[in-house]
C-alpha cells in the first residue's frame, strides 16, 4: 500500500469521519504534488477600503434580529502545550479565579439577558480537551439551548514522515502519532458531526466563530446586524497591524482574481517575509474572529461533499515536539480564515484591538489577570490604560506552573509602560509597576507593596 492508502485505512480504522477522510485525501494530493501552500508577494496585493466597526450605523432591530439568528461557536481543541498545559487551555484562570470557559459563558449569558437572543453556545472540542471542558460547563447548565450541543469533536489526521509520506509509528507514545488539521478542519467537523444541521434547524442563520482564549470577541449586536445586511457569506473580522503582529497571518488580495486570501506566517517564503512583515504595506492582520452564513457554508458543502477548496498548510515537525531527535514529519494543516476565498463576495470589517486580546503566553497572561483590565456589565474586558509590554525570563516564567509560583499576588500594571523580569523574581501583595520597569539578576522577593520603576525597586 502506499501512503495515502496507508493512512487513510489509519483513519478509518480509528473512525475518523468520512468527510474527514475525503478531506485529508485531497491535501494528500497536493502534498505528493509537491505543493507547499505558499502565498507569493509578487502574486497579491495589499488589502485597502475596509469598512470599520466605529463607522457603522446599524439599525437597532436589525441588529437585534440578526443576533437572534446567531449561534456563538468556541474554538477549544488546544491543550495551552507552549505553557506547560496538559488540558483544555481554557480552563486556565484569567479574571479572579475564573477560567476563559467561565468568562465566555457569562459574557454569552449577559449578551441573552440584554438582548433577548437564545445564543447558543458551542464548543469546537478535541479528544483531549472535551471530557474536561464538558464538565466544566457543567457549572452553567443554564448555558444549554434545546436542539442544540454544546459541542462537536475536531477530527484528526496522521503525521506523515518526511520521507515517503507515510504514517509514522511512535510506540513510545501512540497518540502522538495523530495531530489536528489545524482549525480550518472547523467546517468538516461541523458538517460531519450533524451540528450545522442541527443550527439551521433551530432557525440559527448566522454564527459567530472565534478562539476560545481570546475574550475580546464577545457576542456585538452591531456586527450581526452588519453582517446580515452585507449579503455575505463570510466575513473576517480584522484589526490594524502593529510591530508587534509583524509576523502574524495577514489578508492581502490575489491579483489573478481579486479574491481576498489569508497568508498565514507559514504560507509566506523566507524571500518575502520582509515584505510580509511591512505593515505599512500590509495593514490588516486576521483576528480569527469569523462570521459565517449557515445556509451559504451548508449549501457549499454539500455542493462538494463537505471538502472545501481550502489551501493546504505544511507543517513540519518532530512526531514528538520536546524531542528533537525524533523523526521529521510533514502534519497536513489548514487555517479557518482562509476560507475567506473560497467564498464570492466575503468580506472583511475592521474592529478595533479591543475585539482581540488572546493569551498566547505567560506574558499576555500576566496583563490579562492584571487591574490593565475592568469587566463591564457584559462581562467585557475594557482597558483602562493601554497595555504596558511584558517580557518575563522565559526561563522562570514561560510554564504556568512556573508562572503562578512567580507570580502568586498579580502586580499592578495601570501605571506602567513595560515590564521586563530577568531572573526567578516571586512577587508579593500589593506591588506597583511605574514607567519602564526592569528586574534583573538571579531573581529574588520583590517585597510586599514595593514599587517598581526605571529606577529599580522602591519600598
Amino acid at each position: 500500500m502506499n501512503g495515502l492508502a496507508l493512512a487513510q485505512q489509519k483513519m478509518r480504522d480509528a473512525d475518523v469521519a468520512a468527510t474527514a477522510v475525503d478531506v485529508f485525501t485531497r491535501f494528500y494530493g497536493l502534498l505528493e504534488s509537491g505543493s507547499t501552500g505558499l502565498v507569493p508577494e509578487a502574486d497579491v496585493d495589499p488589502l485597502t477600503d475596509v469598512p470599520r466597526l466605529e463607522d457603522l450605523q446599524v439599525d437597532d432591530a436589525a441588529a437585534a434580529d440578526a443576533l437572534a439568528r446567531t449561534a456563538v461557536v468556541k474554538l477549544n481543541g488546544g491543550l495551552g502545550t507552549s505553557m506547560g498545559m496538559d488540558r483544555a487551555k481554557s480552563l486556565l484562570p484569567v479574571r479572579g479565579g475564573r477560567t476563559f470557559l467561565d468568562v465566555i459563558a457569562d459574557q454569552v449569558l449577559a449578551a441573552r439577558a440584554a438582548t433577548g437572543a437564545r445564543l447558543p453556545l458551542v464548543l469546537m472540542n478535541s479528544f483531549r480537551t472535551r471530557e474536561d471542558s464538558l464538565a466544566a460547563l457543567a457549572a452553567h447548565p443554564e448555558l444549554a439551548v434545546d436542539g442544540v450541543p454544546l459541542d462537536f469533536l475536531q477530527n484528526r489526521v496522521p503525521k506523515l514522515l518526511v520521507d515517503g509520506l507515510t504514517p509514522v509509528t511512535w510506540e513510545a507514545d501512540p497518540a502522538l502519532e495523530w495531530c489536528p488539521p489545524g482549525h480550518g478542519d472547523l467546517y468538516t467537523a461541523l458538517y460531519a458531526s450533524g451540528v450545522l444541521d442541527a443550527l439551521l434547524a433551530e432557525g440559527f442563520r448566522y454564527a459567530s466563530v472565534s478562539n476560545s482564549d481570546n475574550l475580546g470577541a464577545t457576542p456585538d449586536a452591531r456586527v450581526a446586524g452588519w453582517f446580515a445586511a452585507s449579503g455575505a457569506p463570510f466575513a473576517a473580522e480584522v484589526a490594524l497591524r502593529t510591530p508587534a503582529d509583524r509576523k502574524g497571518g495577514h489578508l492581502v488580495v490575489r491579483r489573478a482574481d481579486g479574491r481576498i486570501v489569508l497568508r498565514e506566517s507559514a504560507q509566506t517564503a523566507p524571500e518575502d517575509a520582509p515584505a510580509a512583515a511591512d505593515i505599512a504595506t500590509h495593514r490588516y492582520f486576521n483576528t480569527n474572529n469569523l462570521w459565517l452564513d449557515l445556509e451559504a457554508l451548508a449549501a457549499e458543502l454539500a455542493r462538494t461533499g463537505g471538502v472545501l477548496d481550502l489551501p493546504l498548510i505544511r507543517n513540519e515537525k518532530n512526531v514528538d515536539p520536546t524531542d528533537r531527535t525524533s523523526p521529521r514529519v510533514v502534519q497536513i494543516e489548514s487555517a479557518m480564515g482562509a476560507a475567506i476565498e473560497v467564498f464570492d463576495g466575503a468580506a472583511v470589517l475592521e474592529v478595533g484591538r479591543e475585539r482581540f486580546l488572546p493569551v498566547k503566553t505567560t506574558n499576555d497572561l500576566l496583563v490579562l489577570r492584571s487591574d490593565v483590565y475592568e469587566e463591564d456589565d457584559a462581562h467585557r474586558l475594557v482597558a483602562v490604560v493601554d497595555a504596558p509590554f511584558v517580557d518575563l525570563d522565559p526561563t522562570h516564567y514561560a510554564l504556568v506552573g512556573d508562572f503562578d509560583a512567580h507570580v502568586p499576588h498579580v502586580p499592578s500594571l495601570r501605571g506602567a509602560t513595560s515590564l521586563t523580569v530577568r531572573g526567578g523574581w516571586t512577587f508579593g501583595q500589593g506591588v506597583r509597576v511605574v514607567g519602564d520597569a526592569e528586574l534583573g539578576g538571579d531573581g529574588g522577593a520583590v517585597p510586599d507593596g514595593a514599587t517598581l520603576e526605571a529606577r529599580g525597586a522602591r519600598v
